[in-house]
C-alpha cells in the first residue's frame, strides 16, 4: 500500500497543479498596461466655437487657456465668428496672434453701419468694406476676408493643421449646411453673412446665410465623436439699464441674438456638451470690433473657469476616473 501511495505521488502532485494553473489562468485578473516609458495617449477634444458678432473675441481668450495647458483641439466646429477665428486657429496661429490681428483691425468699430475707425491710419472705410445692397446685403465682406487671408496661408481646408467643420444655414430650406472641403474663405464668406448685413453666398444650388440663424453653437456636431467636448457660448446678455438708448440697430442684432440664444437654449435641452462656457459680454453690439480689450478682459473670468475644468478633467482622465462623474461634467454660465 505505501508503495502505490508513494508512486501516486508523482503522478498527483502532476495533475493539482496543473489543475491550479488552469484554475488561474481562468481568474479574472486586471490586464496591466505594458510599462515601456511612453506617455498616456491624450484625450481627444473637439471644440465648438459659437455665433456673436464682435462678442465673439472672447473665443481668442478661450483658446489662450488652451494654448497654456499646451492642448490642441482634434476638431474645431465654428460657426460665424467662431468660424473666423476657428479657421485662424487651425491654421497654426495662436491666440496671441489671433489677438493681434484683432487688434490690428478692430481699431476698428461698425456702430449702427456709421463709421469704422481702423488703427492703420493708411486704412479706412472703402478699403475694407464696401456697400452691396444690389446683392442682399449692406456691405460686402470680401475686402474684410482679404485682410484675414493675409494673415495665414491656408487656402483650402486641406491646408489646415487642426481639421474644422464651418456652419452656415441654407436661405431656401433653413437647414445647417456643414462645409469642410474646398475654398476656406467662400465658407467663411457664407457663415458670417448675417441677414440684411453681409451678402448671402451662392454655393452650387444653394444660396447661404450666418450659420447663427440655424445653428449658433454647433456642439451637437461633435456629440459622442471626442472623449470631451467644449461649447463656447458668445451670444451675449442682456439686463435694463445696460444701454442708456436703445436704436434701430440695437434691436435689430439684439433680436438677432435673442434668436440664437433660443436655439441654443432648446438644444441642451436634448444633449449637454461635456463643458460649457459662456463669457459675459455686457455692451458689446454686433460690430464692436474695437472694444477687444474689454471684451477680453471681461472674458477673463470664463477663461479661468475654462482651464480649471479643462486641468480637473485631464487630472481624472488620467486617474481614469468615469466620463459623467461629477467632477468630469461640469458647466459655467453667467
Amino acid at each position: 500500500m505505501n508503495r502505490v501511495v508513494q508512486l501516486m505521488t508523482p503522478l498527483l502532485k502532476t495533475i493539482l497543479s496543473k489543475l491550479l494553473i488552469a484554475v488561474l489562468l481562468l481568474l479574472p485578473f486586471p490586464v496591466m498596461a505594458k510599462s515601456d516609458g511612453q506617455k498616456p495617449k491624450a484625450p481627444s477634444i473637439g471644440l465648438a466655437l459659437g455665433s456673436g458678432g464682435a462678442g465673439g473675441l472672447a473665443h481668442i481668450a478661450m483658446l489662450q487657456v488652451f494654448d497654456d495647458l499646451k492642448l490642441k483641439p482634434d476638431q474645431i466646429v465654428g460657426t460665424s465668428i467662431g468660424a473666423v477665428i476657428g479657421v485662424l486657429y487651425a491654421a497654426g496661429l495662436s491666440a496671441a496672434e489671433i489677438h493681434n490681428i484683432f487688434d490690428e483691425f478692430g481699431g476698428s468699430s461698425l456702430d449702427a453701419l456709421s463709421r469704422l475707425a481702423l488703427s492703420d491710419a493708411e486704412l479706412n472705410l472703402s478699403d475694407i468694406f464696401t456697400v452691396d445692397i444690389e446683392n442682399g446685403g449692406l456691405i460686402d465682406s470680401s475686402a474684410f476676408l482679404d485682410f484675414l487671408a493675409g494673415k495665414i496661408d491656408a487656402r483650402t481646408f486641406k491646408d489646415l493643421t487642426v481639421p474644422i467643420k464651418v456652419v452656415a444655414t441654407d436661405y431656401w430650406t433653413a437647414e445647417t449646411v456643414v462645409l469642410d472641403e474646398g475654398d476656406l474663405f467662400a465658407a467663411i464668406k457664407a457663415s458670417i453673412a448675417v441677414p440684411g448685413l453681409f451678402s448671402p453666398v451662392r454655393r452650387a444650388e444653394r444660396l447661404l446665410i450666418d450659420g447663427g440663424t440655424s445653428n449658433p453653437l454647433p456642439f451637437n456636431l461633435l456629440s459622442d465623436r471626442y472623449d470631451l467636448v467644449v461649447a463656447v457660448d458668445v451670444t451675449g446678455s442682456r439686463a435694463p439699464g445696460d444701454e442708456t438708448e436703445i436704436d434701430l440697430t440695437d434691436v435689430f442684432f439684439k433680436t438677432f441674438e435673442i434668436m440664437q440664444q433660443s436655439i441654443i437654449s432648446a438644444r441642451m435641452e436634448h444633449h449637454r456638451p461635456d463643458i460649457y462656457i459662456k463669457p459675459d459680454t455686457r455692451n458689446i453690439r454686433l460690430l464692436h470690433f474695437n472694444r477687444i480689450k474689454t471684451i477680453t478682459e471681461q472674458a477673463k473670468p470664463a477663461a479661468e473657469e475654462l482651464k480649471k475644468q479643462l486641468s480637473d478633467f485631464l487630472g481624472d482622465e488620467m486617474r481614469g476616473s468615469p466620463k459623467n462623474s461629477p467632477s468630469y461634467r461640469t458647466e459655467r454660465s453667467s
